[in-house]
């Protein structure tokens, strides 16, 4: 489905699943319903070619007519829903798609009266259908005819990468010189303020951001949060003290305790604090106050679009566009990706002589915004690099940038790469509207949504919808129509969030085609007679709710309600056609009790969550159009029976203390399936997970392990993520040994559950070449073992626990040069010293933790014959290392040999470049006697060192604690 087209290719394919010849429907209905098919395929070309021009180039008309048959779209298909779900009744069956659907229910088709009111039904469609037909004649759709672009004066913000933006560091070394000078101000309240001010897109936060990693080092603590047009002060007041490393106990504080715990914390502290995005005076104000006038010192940033605001907060500094020199090496380096090259004059080359002038002049149109440079780019990256289409991109953008900036001029260049995407993709982005400013998306979230929707379609033989949704959300990132979030271990994207300029678009665009109404106390769209989705953002005045009757809401597809409109949820009774439900910590008691769920048959997406639930309606079994059930964070202790009858269901996710009834063999479409939970009383529901062959992700928890377990995923070929724990902590040994991973694999957690006796064959690159995460516990590991992890070509985070010391394997390792080329995070566990790296190795290393590692006199080995350096780790030759702790215990070692390890640890830290250093050491080396070292039982040495650089807090998240043997 597509906002361009409705919901026509959706009601196109139904009708030709009824139009199947083995269907004994009524005379006459078949030739109708063929009529339909060729009448809407005819009024689907029409709207696509509507489409794929922008909407201010289109005739008045034309949009009015496109506007109708959408809506009638939508309606069709609702009708057509709606029937099949009254005739099917409440023998619910396996609905798969329209065909299976029908086959199962020809029975009831054949009965009169449902014969006769399916007739009535598509006789009235068809009715509907001829009249807009007709209208269409009467307009003809022009998409040649070009509209002047109108300008308007405002201007919303785009947080752009860092990476992303050049000429940034002039700026930044201005603004640090100015936090540095001292006048009146400074000097009276011992600290400094500097707010940056300019208009949407320039790069304020960006610029914050370079500020505070250059400078961050020399306070004793920081923090950066971001407020948005709609603060929530209570959760960036806890932002604020999280970042600042200040734990709090309470999670229920009032704002006012809150502003009073971090006066107290910061008031003997040297702080830093960027306040990113202030809105309004009074919010500042607000945040004002938790900040203390100390006699340490502090610095505080702040970005606002409003002047009113930085003249509030004091000592406003008004950015600059980027020159057009600088705006040239942004362009050339987003597209070409070369190299900077420059002429005699020190500008910025083009790579390619022939575009220099349609470049330049397309850069003046962007008037050194770097949003609208990076948008370009990223649509002269999709054309041929020749003058001819790069002069039809700069043609289309009109005139008046390079003397007026505003919003409208903004949107056009969005649009333009906009318009560039496929029609599906468009719905796709038109859908992220649902949420709100500066919200995190996680991406599975969405793209379950997506797929309730109908917007993702199969396209390929042997890729699920789900990995077809992936892929659309990978080309919404690679075209920087929406922001990526990454994974802070493995560096991988899990999320995105909308620029807030790209959201203007959005949502204007979504506002005109009636595609989502917006219901918050800031900035809600008008809603219409009939919402299609609705969002509920940040409503607390009943009024807005008001607005959207209940007549309004039957016709819903979508509807989502964040926690700050909790109070304002609508009754679920209130809709028909519901596709997709996604609440958080909203009330369902009374009007909107759960019982009305089962009356939502049209329902796709469920997701309840933290929503205080101890149990769900048996009548949840109604739901057999349901795709994702996701209810987390509630306090449910079993399924419901009825869960095992949603056979179409593809997504399941609880906690782990909830358990799934027998049966859910049943459930053979599932593709995701966290956390299954398999104790005493679940034991049966082992024999059945051979049956759901469709998982890709499977996360179990076990109370003990089951061999019956490996029966299982031995039928499981298609997974991708495999993650299994045991809650004893106790590990079976050799359980998997047999076990041979599927070649898709990509992510394997199993550390927590067993032991594999050796490194498993199918750890090879020509077997596993997207395994990206590895956790697992292998008792002997040997240098080639180690060898050919580090040629896992997509390997970024790796977990590995060995038992080489207790097997009396006592060499060392060396991670050689070349291996392990993407690896972001590394945990090496009871391995024997040394480990050593070499130059070459890891090179994106970010965070290395050896915990602990095995210090013993018979040690070294290849580490110490070929390592280059005997007790020396070469922490040196890892350049991106920016987290490192360690733990060595020293068993059977003299006092000297103890210290000798202590500065061989402390050396290898000091010398990395990113380093803060923490040194612990244990072991009572002072009071030792010789009679001490001689008992069989006297302490280890246990040593503990570390370092971290930007953004690494080790010393949150470890402690120095005594070491179990064994």
């Amino acid at each position: 489905m597509e906002v361009v087209t409705g919901a026509l290719p959706s009601v196109i394919k139904k009708l030709a699943g009824l139009a199947a010849g083995e269907y004994n429907l009524q005379k006459g209905l078949k030739g109708a319903i063929r009529f339909l098919q060729s009448e809407l395929e005819s009024m689907k070309g029409a709207l696509e070619k509507v489409s794929s021009t922008p909407g201010d180039r289109l005739d008045i008309q034309d949009k009015i007519w496109a506007r109708d048959l959408r809506e009638l779209s939508y309606d069709i298909e609702d009708s057509i829903d709606t029937f099949m779900v009254r005739g099917q009744g409440k023998e619910q069956g396996n609905l798969h798609g329209i065909k299976k659907f029908i086959d199962r229910s020809v029975g009831l088709f054949r009965k009169a009266k449902i014969r006769h009111g399916m007739a009535t039904e598509i006789r009235d469609i068809k009715t509907r259908v001829e009249e807009v037909a007709k209208r269409h004649g009467r307009y003809k759709i022009n998409s040649d005819v070009a509209m002047p672009v109108m300008i308007d004066t405002r201007l919303f913000t785009l947080h752009t990468e860092a990476k992303e933006l050049v000429g940034v560091d002039e700026a930044r070394d201005e603004l640090i010189k100015a936090l540095e000078e001292e006048n009146e101000v400074s000097m009276q309240q011992h600290g400094k303020i500097v707010s940056i001010v300019g208009f949407g897109g320039l790069g304020k936060t960006t610029l914050a951001n370079a500020v505070y990693e250059k400078i961050r080092a020399q306070f004793d603590c920081c923090a950066f949060v971001s407020v948005s047009q709609t603060p929530n002060l209570n959760k960036l007041f806890k932002g604020l003290l999280d970042d600042f490393g200040k734990n709090i106990n309470e999670e229920t504080l009032e704002e006012s305790r809150l502003i009073k715990v971090l006066r107290e914390f910061l008031q003997e502290k040297r702080y830093f604090v960027v306040i990113d995005d202030i809105w309004d005076i009074s919010v500042w104000r607000m945040i004002r106050c938790a900040l203390p006038d100390n006699d340490v010192g502090y610095t505080i940033i702040t970005t606002t679009r409003n002047y009113d605001v930085a003249e509030e907060a004091g000592g406003a500094y008004k950015l600059k566009p980027l020159s057009l020199n600088n705006s040239r090496k942004l362009l050339y380096r987003r597209i070409f990706g070369t190299e900077n090259k420059y002429d005699n004059e020190g500008r910025e080359k083009c790579p390619d002589e022939e575009l220099a002038e349609v470049s330049d002049r397309i850069l003046n149109k962007c008037a050194g915004v770097p949003l609208a440079v990076i948008t370009m780019a990223s649509l002269l990256a999709c054309k041929a690099r020749n003058k001819m289409d790069w002069y039809e991109v700069y043609n289309s953008v009109g005139t008046g940038l390079e003397n007026n900036l505003d919003v409208k001029n903004m949107r056009k260049i969005l649009s333009l790469s906009y318009y560039e995407l496929p029609c599906h993709l468009r719905t796709c982005l038109l859908y992220l509207t649902m949420f709100p400013e500066d919200f995190g998306i996680r991406k599975g979230r969405l793209i379950r949504m997506w797929i309730a929707e109908g917007f993702i379609q199969s396209e390929k033989q042997g890729k699920s919808l789900f990995e077809i949704g992936d892929s659309y959300f990978n080309v919404l990132i690679n075209r920087s129509m929406v922001q990526p979030i990454h994974d802070s271990i493995t560096g991988m994207v899990h999320g995105c969030r909308v620029h807030d300029m790209v959201l203007d678009l959005i949502r204007s665009l979504s506002s005109e085609e009636n595609f989502v109404a917006v219901l918050s106390d800031m900035d809600s769209t008008s809603p219409s007679s009939t919402i299609r989705r609705l969002s509920l953002q940040n409503v607390k005045n009943s009024h807005i709710m008001a607005n959207a009757t209940r007549s309004s809401l039957q016709h819903a597809r979508s509807v989502v309600i964040f926690p700050s409109a909790a109070a304002q949820a609508p009754a679920l009774g209130s809709f028909q056609v519901l596709r997709v439900l996604d609440l958080c910590l909203c009330d369902l008691s009374q009007a909107n009790s759960l019982k009305y769920l089962g009356n939502l048959y049209q329902l796709r997406y469920l997701r309840l969550y933290c929503m205080h639930i101890s149990q769900l309606p048996e009548e949840i079994g109604n739901l057999q159009f349901l795709q994702t059930l996701d209810v987390r964070g509630n306090s449910i202790s079993w399924l419901p029976s009825g869960v095992v009858q949603l056979t179409n269901l593809m997504f399941l996710y609880i906690d782990w203390w909830t358990r799934v009834p027998n049966g859910i063999g049943n459930l053979t479409c599932l593709e995701q399936l966290s956390q299954l939970r398999i104790d005493g009383s679940t034991i049966n529901i082992v024999g059945e997970l051979g049956q759901l062959t469709e998982l890709r992700q499977l996360d179990i928890i076990l109370d003990e392990w089951n061999d019956k377990l490996l029966e299982g995923l031995r039928m499981l070929q298609n997974i991708q993520e495999l993650d299994i724990s045991v809650r004893s902590g106790e590990r079976s040994i050799s359980v998997l040994d047999t076990w041979v991973a599927p070649r898709y694999i990509r992510g394997l957690c199993t550390v927590h559950s067993c032991w594999f006796s050796a490194l498993s064959a199918w750890v090879n690159p020509s077997l596993v070449p997207d395994l990206t995460r590895l956790h697992i516990a292998v008792r002997e590991l040997h240098q080639g073992d180690l060898e050919i992890l580090g040629r896992l070509p997509a390997l970024r985070d790796v977990n590995l626990e060995v038992d080489n010391k207790n097997l009396g394997i006592l060499q060392g390792f060396v991670v050689g040069a070349g291996s392990f080329p993407c690896l972001v995070s590394c945990w090496f566990s009871r391995f024997v010293w040394p480990v050593v790296f070499q130059q070459g190795a890891m090179p994106k290393l970010r965070e290395l933790h050896l915990w602990p590692l095995f210090y013993v006199r018979e040690g070294g080995g290849i580490a110490s014959r070929d390592g280059g350096g005997g007790l020396e780790l070469a922490l040196g030759n890892l350049p991106s290392l920016q987290g490192f702790s360690a733990t060595v215990k020293c068993e059977g070692a003299s006092e000297e040999e103890a210290e000798q390890a202590k500065a061989a640890l402390t050396h290898a830290a000091e010398m990395h470049p990113n380093h803060e250093i923490y040194i612990g050491f244990k072991g009572a080396l002072a009071a030792l006697t010789h009679a001490a070292e001689m008992h069989p039982n006297h302490p280890e040495h246990e040593i503990y060192i570390g370092f971290k650089g930007p953004g690494v807090t080790l010393e949150k998240r470890f402690e120095l604690t005594p070491m179990a043997g064994g």
